[in-house]
């Protein structure tokens, strides 16, 4: 019992939506465009891809995240320390920002890696 001439039709009908699926979405999808997820207290509050510049108001304006030339930072927060509007721009995927004060949580999904693989002290 072989493949018979159907089965291997079927399965080349079968590779060819796959590779077109799959073009489709590395063109036109947000792969590759790198999105920043926003966390208020654990809950998601909105993404954003990063190639569109704009301000956005967290927490009722208790910090304002910048998207702006591909990079997200905190340039206003109402905490003591400040210490999340001090941190660099982030544009890799799994780098973040992290307001503790206001437990803000902002992270890029990205097929971008980090610079950085660990830092030493």
């Amino acid at each position: 019992m072989g493949l018979k001439k159907k089965d291997l039709v079927l399965m080349g009908i079968i590779l060819c939506i796959a590779a077109v699926c799959s073009l489709v979405h590395h063109f036109t999808g947000e792969a590759g465009k790198g999105i920043v997820a926003i966390k208020v207290d654990g809950v998601t509050e909105g993404t954003y891809v990063l190639t569109e510049d704009r301000r956005i108001e967290i927490n009722h304006g208790t910090n304002i995240l910048e998207i702006k030339n591909g990079e997200a930072s905190m340039i206003e927060a109402d905490c003591p320390d400040q210490i999340c509007v001090h941190e660099k721009a982030i544009s890799a995927d799994g780098e973040s920002i992290i307001c503790l004060p206001n437990k803000i949580v902002v992270e890029v999904e990205s097929d971008k890696e980090s610079e950085l693989d660990a830092v030493m002290k």
